[in-house]
């Protein structure tokens, strides 16, 4: 393939975030390559609507392997990588952290080391922009009457989840600065929306909702998160792709601060108004909520100051969180042969009804 000004390799194409970015790429005519290794929360269905387009391919395999990387930067010759690949589910973390180190660390240095190579090469015209995209987790937590989360805040993760992340953060900085990579970080409030896989919280609670089982709330239900519509990160990640400045950070939320409580709440009246035909013995969805365990190490309040996202890249969220949520619900009631192929993979879907979401 000739070298083209907008192709873009995007790592984890096939998650959650990153197949909205993809679609939102390849609709704004850039040409993506789309690397996963197929994961269990992996989903071709996700990106069914554009297989076949011309500024759209796929290749499969692991981002620990730099050699078959560079491989890939050879032959595609693109102007920047976009790595969403990474473990983010903190249960999963607290269960088995190994897959986390692996992917989120060592896979993220193999990236850097391929794309290090690629840049140095004499012929090259334009150096790669290396695009890392991480999570507001890395943070650690504020308490109620803390200043959101800034560019400017001290890390102080506090899950194996969220101490990968913060480690291959400081790889792309370090990268940057030592080698001279041109380099840019993000991180990210809670995304939601259409096509999330349904350990996280929303498919998690629509699902259980529709099968009449317990919605399960860690706590009190009172920990804090803000709340980003997926299709209003891609945005803002093609904006840092198109206007953003290397060796710069940049912080995504979503404007949505919530109680963990509050939000199921409002699942349970959106679902109320939307399903007509209840499982047997469910009157309203909210009588199904149960409180449960608390998860260990739980931080209390996730918040996001975007104002350098706004000022330097005009980016602003559209969705709030009464529209986005309306939306997210339509899809998923919309698509259940989403949710069927989702859950047939690697995963047990008995761990639906125990608790188990990503708050």
């Amino acid at each position: 393939m000739p070298m083209s000004k907008n192709t873009v390799l995007v790592t984890g194409g096939y998650g959650f975030i990153g197949s909205a970015l993809v679609r939102r790429l390849v609709g704004n005519g850039h040409v993506v390559i789309n690397v996963d290794k197929l994961t269990y929360s992996s989903n071709f269905l996700s990106l069914k609507d554009i297989e076949g387009h011309p500024g759209y391919l796929f290749e499969q395999g692991d981002i620990c392997d730099s050699g078959w990387i560079a491989g890939l930067l050879e032959t595609y010759k693109p102007e920047a990588i976009i790595n969403l690949a990474a473990e983010t589910h903190v249960d999963r973390s607290i269960d088995g952290p190994d897959a986390f180190v692996r992917t989120n660390i060592l896979g993220t240095y193999a990236l850097l080391e391929a794309a290090r190579r690629y840049s140095a090469v004499a012929d090259q015209n334009e150096q790669l922009l290396f695009i890392h995209v991480s999570t507001d987790e890395v943070f650690g937590d504020l308490g109620p009457d803390d200043a959101p989360f800034s560019e400017r805040t001290p890390y102080a993760p506090s899950s194996p989840y969220s101490a990968s992340k913060a480690a291959s953060d400081h790889l792309v900085k370090a990268w940057g600065r030592t080698y001279g990579l041109s380099t840019i970080v993000t991180n990210c409030s809670n995304n939601y929306g259409p096509r999330q896989f349904p350990e996280k919280l929303l498919p998690h609670m629509i699902l259980n909702a529709l099968a009449g089982r317990p919605l399960p709330v860690y706590g009190d239900g009172n920990n804090i998160r803000d709340w980003l519509y997926v299709e209003d990160h891609a945005s803002a990640l093609e904006d840092v792709l198109l206007k953003g400045r290397s060796g710069e950070s940049y912080l995504i939320g979503g404007n949505n601060e919530v109680r963990n409580i509050d939000l199921v709440r409002a699942i349970c009246r959106e679902l109320d108004a939307k399903v007509v035909h209840k499982p047997e013995g469910v009157g309203k969805f909210e009588d199904l909520i149960t409180f449960v365990k608390d998860r260990p190490g739980h931080d209390t309040r996730y918040a996001i100051d975007a104002t350098k996202v706004r000022d330097e890249l005009g980016w602003e969220p559209k969705e709030s969180l009464s529209t986005g949520l309306a939306k997210t619900i339509e899809w998923y009631l919309n698509n259940p042969e989403w949710l069927t192929e989702a859950t047939a993979a690697d995963y047990n879907l008995e761990r639906l009804g125990l608790g188990k979401e990503s708050l």
